[in-house]
């Protein structure tokens, strides 16, 4: 069986990318799959990542979802969600029948171009309330499909809240609890779908440990930070995450 026939090399790759996404998570609410995915298809075979991405991510959000559950507003995380459960099934779908390089390439340039600017400008732009729930139910329909497709639910409504403003934690309260509940949601979609099968699962028992571990330590630095600092460092991680996907996308 797989989970347990790894290579001490292939296990310590597998272990590191579980405790560094899980901090990642822990501390701004997002990433799991963007930090792991980079290590974890070197050393897993394609097929067993983006399930593995998806058990990683609620196990790691359910950690940070803690820090921030006093900041929880249902009636604005509500949109998100209803359109998270219409992408959900689409990206399960789409996994199993599309090639993910042009997705990979495109979202990977958005997210570079995206932070990039935002890094560089010293006045952010802000949209207020514009587009009202519909628009958040829009953005949560394409969180749904890239958490359904690649367990990467979280930077669209991250970016999407950066652009209506408001404090950070309300931000993060509102797309925390989005992406537990999208993931979790997918988690289940794939195992309709067959994708979490029993070697995935048996890595999934070496990996969560160090994302729960990762996702305290990174849980406990994000209550330490500005509001300031955290924006610029999630902008920074979101680079970061667009640079891994078009490189994952080449090949490199």
């Amino acid at each position: 069986m797989l989970g347990t026939s790894l290579d001490l090399a292939t296990l310590a790759i597998v272990f590191a990318g579980a405790l560094i996404a899980g901090f990642t998570t822990g501390f701004a609410g997002f990433g799991t799959g963007l930090v792991a995915s980079g290590l974890w298809f070197l050393a897993l075979p394609a097929a067993m990542v983006p399930p593995l991405v998806a058990l990683a991510s609620v196990a790691g959000q359910l950690v940070g979802f803690a820090r921030v559950r006093k900041s929880f507003d249902w009636s604005r995380t509500l949109p998100y969600l209803v359109g998270g459960a219409i992408g959900i099934p689409l990206g399960v779908a789409a996994l199993a029948a599309v090639s993910p390089f042009w997705l990979k390439t495109s979202a990977g340039a958005f997210l570079v171009v995206y932070s990039l600017y935002q890094l560089m400008v010293r006045r952010r732009r802000e949209i207020g309330a514009w587009g009202g729930k519909v628009a958040d139910g829009i953005v949560g329909i394409g969180g749904g499909f890239l958490g359904g497709f690649a367990g990467l639910s979280g930077p669209l409504p991250l970016i999407w809240l950066q652009l209506r403003g408001g404090a950070s934690e309300a931000q993060r309260a509102t797309y925390q609890p989005f992406n537990l509940i999208v993931l979790a949601l997918a988690c289940v979609g794939m195992a309709i779908g067959g994708q979490l099968t029993v070697p995935v699962l048996w890595i999934a028992l070496i990996c969560l440990p160090a994302t729960l571990a990762g996702a305290w330590l990174g849980a406990r630095l994000y209550g330490g930070v500005s509001a300031q600092t955290f924006q610029r460092l999630v902008l920074c991680l979101l680079l970061g995450s667009g640079c891994i996907l078009i490189a994952q996308a080449l090949g490199v």
